[in-house]
């Protein structure tokens, strides 16, 4: 062992001494000239102070982006440990962050900062990244999603969430009608402007949903399973509907507004029909071989390729993400499989910058009037009265008890993610202005931080109601 030892200084010694007689020789050599040169040759190193040089590795687009999500990560999982101090979701306390280092504190209290650490140029990666993060969330979300268990409570169920899409729908269509002439952007029909109030507020945040029904213990009661099937069936109806009014938003005409939707319903029938169960097939060929590499590949081919249709369809890559995890077996070990593999990288590091590039665009600044305050009171509303009031009573008539009735109303009046997801495609559109997007981003703010406290009072009541009867 020491003789060998004794060759390391030999080899390293030999080759040092070669490697330097090398670069020692090459010093002579000639060095080409461009035809101008300067009066003065200096070298461009010798002119940067060492500290300009660091500033300048500040600044260089991979530095900055690491230094982005680093400051990002850090503030949206303290924001999410506070949310779950006063018994939020975490999606909560992430959303408050990234709407905190936005314009509206951040860039109000430090420009100079805001603006070295979120400069116009970085934008662009911001979003792509966040897009990126979002169509492997929807694709989980499409995995959640299991069909068996609507067509189980199908009645209850379709009734309850239909119900809780078409009166926020048609109340968010009415109350375009009244703010269209003040607040909708220039060259925005009031057709697609009137389709996005609507469907903005009829979302239902199925994920933070489900989480929590599952924090509050609810998995499985008749309560926690009517809830989930409500708002898996509410998703999917609110994203088909999203899939037409992008469709018809984008479109010049009738005619391709037509052919668009047209070829959406081929693709869902050709994802449902052909691909979903060639797609099971597959998968439970390589896992029955322990090729689980092989089936990941194919699972994340299918999600490109699905996101990748649905763009060049013109009903956003977002949906043909959650329609890939619709599609996926329903088996619980595969979709706990390529949970696992997604759910990490795209909750802990991509969805905290969606949040915050959302942040970015929202300016609460901008809301400095009292008129702009009177139609956000409209808008929450018409959020909150068509959402949770429609939910509820649609479940009372269908036989639930008043306060089953107000707990599901509740659940499916949180917004949460989805309502974010969706606000960010009509502004990318052009149909939201600045101010409606700032308005509608605290609506989802609201409704879905008092999630926690209607609950806390229906279980109030029941207890104080349990109380007063074994007295």
């Amino acid at each position: 062992m020491k003789k060998q030892l004794l060759w390391y200084p030999v080899i390293i010694g030999v080759f040092g001494a070669l490697i330097w007689f090398v670069l020692d020789k090459g010093q002579s050599l000639p060095v080409k000239q461009t035809t101008i040169v300067p009066a003065h040759p200096v070298s461009v190193l010798a002119v940067k102070s060492t500290w300009t040089q660091y500033l300048e590795n500040f600044r260089h687009p991979l530095s900055l982006l690491l230094l982005q999500i680093v400051v990002i990560m850090f503030v949206a999982r303290l924001f999410g440990k506070l949310a779950n101090m006063v018994k939020q979701p975490a999606v909560v306390g992430e959303i408050i962050a990234g709407v905190l280092l936005g314009p509206s504190l951040l860039g109000w209290i430090a420009p100079s900062f805001s603006g070295f650490l979120f400069p116009t140029e970085s934008m662009k990666t911001l979003q792509f990244l966040s897009q990126i993060g979002l169509a492997f969330f929807m694709f989980i979300v499409g995995m959640e999603v299991d069909l068996s268990k609507i067509r189980n409570k199908a009645h209850d169920a379709v009734m309850i969430s239909h119900a809780s899409i078409v009166v926020p729908f048609f109340l968010g269509v009415g109350l375009a009608y009244f703010i269209f002439e003040a607040f909708a952007p220039a060259n925005v029909s009031f057709l697609a402007f009137a389709l996005f109030m609507g469907i903005a507020m009829s979302i239902t945040a199925f994920p933070v949903l489900a989480r929590i029904v599952q924090e509050r213990k609810l998995t499985g009661t008749p309560l926690g399973t009517l809830a989930i099937t409500c708002a898996a069936a509410d998703d999917i109806t609110a994203w088909c509907i999203l899939a037409v009014v992008v469709a018809i938003a984008q479109a010049t005409g009738l005619v391709m507004a037509a052919i668009t939707i047209g070829l959406a319903i081929l693709f869902v029938a050709v994802m449902l029909l052909l691909v979903r169960p060639w797609l099971k097939n597959f998968i439970t060929r390589q896992l029955q071989t322990n090729n689980e590499k092989t089936a990941a590949g194919a699972v994340f081919f299918t999600l490109l390729i699905s996101g990748w249709i649905a763009e060049v369809i013109g009903i956003h890559a977002l949906f043909g993400a959650f329609l890939a995890g619709a599609i996926m077996p329903v088996q619980e070990t595969v979709r706990k499989l390529f949970t696992d593999k997604v759910e990490d990288v795209s909750v802990m590091i991509l969805l905290p910058i969606f949040f915050v590039f959302t942040g970015l665009r929202t300016h609460i600044g901008l809301l400095s009037q009292g008129h702009l305050w009177a139609a956000f009171g409209m808008i929450m509303l018409v959020a909150v009265g068509g959402k949770f009031g429609g939910s509820a009573v649609t479940a009372r008539l269908m036989g639930q008890t008043w306060r089953q009735s107000i707990s599901i109303g509740a659940l499916m009046n949180t917004r949460g993610l989805m309502e974010l997801i969706v606000l960010n495609i009509g502004y990318d559109l052009g149909i939201l202005s600045p101010e409606i997007f700032a308005m509608l981003v605290l609506m989802a703010l609201a409704t879905t931080f008092m999630t926690g406290p209607l609950l806390d009072l229906v279980d109030l009541s029941e207890r104080k109601a349990h109380k007063a009867a074994t007295a």
